[in-house]
């Protein structure tokens, strides 16, 4: 026994290849000691500087392991160049939603050092799932991404709509969760397997068609569409973002979607990919519907966040698609998107949020009438975003949608890309609704606000009572991110270089 005791060795760990988890993993736990300290300089200064630092140490580390293309743990998670570039677009994200939130009440009512390590555990799960390359490590990874996301939409405990919004997202989430284990389960039953290539050759083998393993990735996909807000599965979107500290929606928005599109490229495209011919027509349809049902619910929406959380359904939809084409091209297509859809959205909450401090009408299309007079370093990155959004050229979001309908043309679903267009004429509508009120209204006045039942010096919304200007770091973040998006839009070939490289490591199993 004492021989065998010398003689035992542990799994081999590259720590290198883990490092921008651990890097992720060690600031969770500094922000969430350091802001246990009393001095109010350090909590509300020092803890999202010291997240912030953890964010981009993430991102030094992930560009330093960038083509490692190793499994590390046993296999169980794939550090390649998909996961990589995933962890660059949920570290931008965190990066950019601690500085919305700087200044915020969410964090001040949640404590600074819990909101922020929760932020930093929400992406470390985001991280795990999209690298997951076993069953089990899926699951966890969904579960580390999620339980974070449900406490932060409900931060806000003094107002009844944010703890609404996460008990809301608890309940969709669960049942979400519960779909997606019981279809990992039915898979596992079929094949015998839980990793991915094990599965993938066991369908390749003699499972295909498989009545348990079909019913299994059907649930899988369920599970997985409702936290990328797919119809008719997106039903918690509107209320969830309308209620969640807008700083969290903005998050929640740009990186849970691409976490949930992450996960199914690499669980659809390589451990499903023996099953396309069944999957593939599925998810098309709820392509088009989504892209329909988003586009139409945005329509009469008066809330800025409800409109774009109606929105990110319809965008949901445009991904969705370059998924179900099942090609390099696809793939290619829809981790563009992810980036476009990153820059835009930020750009655009970053002046929400901006206006929601600035004026009593919260996140209502009034607040940011008569912009273009008032502000206009907010009005033009509101405007670009919006244009983006709409796919307008000379944008980054003109380059996305294109490069998704010549993904979809030369994939055989040529019905899919007219769907596609369709669908961003009618987004014309309610994108140009707020440019209108941005240019052309004049900002609304005070007796306006006191027939809303709007308190006129505190605000109506729960961030105007403690800032009533633009803070710097929103001009800056909104600025930015709207300068990148009219950027790529116009050198496109940096991010085609990018995604080129990511999608390399589904190219065997495509």
């Amino acid at each position: 026994m004492i021989a065998a005791a010398v003689h035992l060795h542990g799994p081999y760990i590259n720590w290198a290849a883990l490092s921008p988890i651990s890097a992720l993993l060690v600031g969770s736990v500094v922000v969430l000691l350091v802001g246990l300290l009393r001095p109010r300089f350090i909590r509300e200064q020092i803890v999202p500087a010291l997240t912030i630092a953890a964010l981009g140490a993430t991102i030094g580390l992930t560009i330093w392991q960038w083509h490692a293309d190793t499994a590390v743990i046993s296999g169980a998670l794939a550090i390649d160049n998909l996961a990589l570039i995933m962890t660059l677009i949920f570290a931008t994200a965190g990066i950019a939603a601690t500085l919305l939130s700087w200044r915020s009440v969410a964090p001040r009512a949640s404590a600074h050092g819990d909101f922020y390590a929760l932020m930093l555990g929400s992406i470390t799960g985001m991280v795990v799932l999209v690298s997951a390359q076993n069953l089990v490590t899926l699951f966890v990874g969904l579960e580390l991404l999620s339980i974070p996301l449900y406490v932060l939409c409900a931060t806000e405990m003094h107002r009844a709509a944010s703890l609404e919004s996460g008990l809301k997202y608890l309940i969709i989430g669960s049942v979400g969760s519960a779909t997606l284990v019981y279809g990992l389960a039915l898979i596992y039953g079929a094949t015998g397997a839980t990793d991915f290539s094990a599965i993938a050759s066991s369908i390749n083998h003699g499972h295909s068609s498989d009545t348990l393993l079909l019913t299994g990735v059907a649930l899988v996909v369920v599970g997985l569409c409702f936290k990328a807000s797919i119809a008719p599965f997106h039903q918690w979107t509107p209320d969830v973002y309308e209620g969640a500290p807008t700083p969290v929606t903005a998050f929640m928005a740009v990186a849970t979607k691409a976490a949930a599109f992450g996960v199914l490229l690499r669980v659809l495209d390589v451990m499903l990919i023996g099953e396309r011919t069944n999957w593939k027509p599925a998810l098309a349809a709820l392509a088009a519907l989504t892209i329909i049902v988003g586009n139409v619910g945005a329509l009469g929406q008066a809330s800025l966040k409800r409109m774009l959380a109606y929105s990110s359904v319809a965008q949901a939809g445009y991904i969705l698609a370059g998924v179900a084409v099942a090609t390099e091209l696809g793939a290619r297509a829809t981790l563009l998107y992810l980036i476009v859809y990153l820059l835009m959205n930020i750009a655009a909450f970053a002046v929400i949020i901006s206006r929601e401090r600035a004026t009593p009408y919260g996140d209502d299309i009034d607040s940011v009438a008569g912009l273009g007079s008032e502000n206009p370093l907010l009005a033009w990155p509101l405007t670009i975003a919006m244009l983006a959004l709409a796919g307008i050229p000379a944008t980054a979001g003109f380059i996305g949608k294109f490069f998704l309908i010549d993904a979809l043309v030369k994939g055989g679903y040529t019905w899919l890309a007219i769907v596609l267009v369709v669908g961003s004429v009618i987004s014309l509508a309610y994108y140009l609704r707020v440019i209108a009120a941005v240019w052309m209204r004049p900002a609304p006045g005070p007796s306006m606000a006191a027939a809303a039942g709007l308190p006129v010096i505190a605000g109506g919304s729960p961030e105007a009572d403690r800032v009533t200007g633009a803070e710097i770091e929103l001009t800056v973040v909104a600025v930015v991110f709207a300068a990148a998006t009219v950027f790529f839009g116009i050198v496109p070939q940096p991010l085609f270089d990018l995604v080129q490289h990511a999608a390399q490591t589904l190219s065997g199993a495509l």
